[in-house]
């Protein structure tokens, strides 16, 4: 404004006495403000969520600096707004701050407990034997973090998929922490695996998927494959049902034989039957207990393969030894014992309700010290009087009793024929 305008108003406010005043009670309700502002601050803030908060700290300085304005514009009385308005402002970022802050190391807390559980989760499935689970957690544990131990645990668990042939598992797993830099021998373990799983026992997808001459000891790998708890140590042969290992007990170290039973001529609508067909039958088997019959440890099943662990015989099967003999005959008094022996073990396990199916020389072991053991219970059935043993063809053709040739019910007199068969041949 013009210097004379300024002039104008000072002496227009003196005459018509319209001072800018500032009474006693000015003083008193500053120091109120401020006092009121600090309870605020100090207990009801940290008390309401971030909303709420906003809108009580709005909601006073509008009313504490609308109140002053009103009274300096309407009756010019001035009152000192700032430091109220200050002490609140201040306050109230200083608060949000502080939350903000808080928060996020809680968040950071949370999410390292997080990971801690995690970890410590998949170690736990990991020891259990769960694989997948463990998988799960330790995949939710970042590769590049500040925790190295992580990708120790992860090679681990890559070699643990690794025993148990499941080589696509194992090859995702040291891709992951390849994602974070070299690591130990990943890459040969990539290279060795991926050939391997073009090959492995279970690539087609169904059980035995390799076909005929399928194994589980794998050429370039290190780590000994596993079936269930029993480490497999090499292979033995191949029979009927199918491969046979060299596998070991590591609880109670005993050597024992593995049979494997593949269903790659199965329809996958019918695996599951057949299946539990297989376990039936390694339950009966399990129950016999003769000393001319090969004991049953164990059944079980994984990824699709089922197997039977045995006892493990030193000893050659009759097949061999009768092709040994070329054109010679099994000495009478020795095949009269070995036949003896042999329908001594069918006389037991006729008593116990099961048929053996499939007596043949090549199902029959000769041991070290001239005695004979039954082997391959394995395709035996359980005869119960409540179910029909009919229309079902087992065995092998040469040796079958004429009942069995033509599928009707079987009994133990149909080993009996085959046992015939057998010592005929001998």
């Amino acid at each position: 404004f013009p210097p004379i305008e300024i002039f104008a108003n000072i002496i227009d406010n003196i005459l018509n006495r319209e001072f800018i005043s500032r009474p006693d009670w000015t003083s008193y309700a500053e120091i109120a403000a401020l006092v009121i502002f600090g309870i605020v601050l100090s207990f009801l803030l940290p008390r309401l969520k971030a909303f709420p908060s906003a809108v009580v700290t709005v909601v006073l300085l509008l009313l504490w600096n609308g109140a002053a304005v009103f009274l300096f514009t309407s009756q010019g009385i001035w009152m000192e707004m700032t430091y109220p308005t200050m002490l609140l402002g201040l306050g109230y970022v200083v608060q949000v701050t502080k939350r903000f802050m808080f928060t996020e190391k809680r968040k950071e807390k949370v999410e390292s407990d997080s990971l801690e559980t995690n970890k410590m989760l998949g170690l736990s499935f990991q020891g259990q034997g769960m694989l997948d689970l463990a998988y799960e957690k330790f995949m939710k544990v970042p590769i590049d973090g500040e925790d190295e131990s992580i990708k120790d645990h992860l090679y681990n668990l890559a070699l643990d998929f690794e025993r148990k042939r499941q080589f696509n598992k194992s090859v995702s797993i040291y891709e992951h922490i390849k994602t974070a830099g070299n690591f130990r021998d990943i890459d040969d373990k990539i290279e060795k695996l991926t050939k391997a799983g073009d090959s492995m026992i279970f690539g087609s997808g169904k059980l035995g998927g390799g076909g005929g001459e399928s194994t589980m000891i794998i050429d370039g790998s290190e780590m000994t494959p596993t079936l269930g708890r029993y480490e497999v140590l090499k292979e033995l042969g191949k029979g009927a049902m199918g491969i046979v290992y060299l596998g070991r007990d590591p609880k109670i170290n005993r050597q024992v034989a593995i049979k494997t039973m593949r269903f790659d001529e199965v329809e996958e609508d019918q695996i599951k039957d057949v299946k539990e067909r297989f376990f039936r039958e390694a339950e009966a088997a399990g129950r016999l207990n003769h000393p001319n019959i090969v004991a049953i440890y164990d059944a079980g099943d994984e990824h699709d393969l089922a197997y039977i662990a045995m006892e493990l015989l030193a000893g050659v099967d009759l097949s061999d030894y009768i092709v040994k003999l070329k054109d010679k005959r099994v000495p009478p008094r020795v095949a009269i014992k070995m036949a003896g022996q042999v329908a001594d073990a069918l006389n037991y396990a006729g008593k116990q309700g099961i048929v053996h199916r499939d007596i043949k020389p090549a199902n029959i072991m000769l041991l070290k010290n001239g005695n004979v053991k039954v082997t391959d219970f394995g395709i035996a059935r359980v005869v119960e009087s409540s179910k029909t043993q009919t229309g079902v063809v087992l065995g092998t053709p040469s040796y079958m009793s004429p009942e069995q040739v033509v599928g009707t019910k079987v009994d133990g007199r149909s080993d009996l024929f085959s046992l015939g068969v057998m010592l005929y041949e001998m």
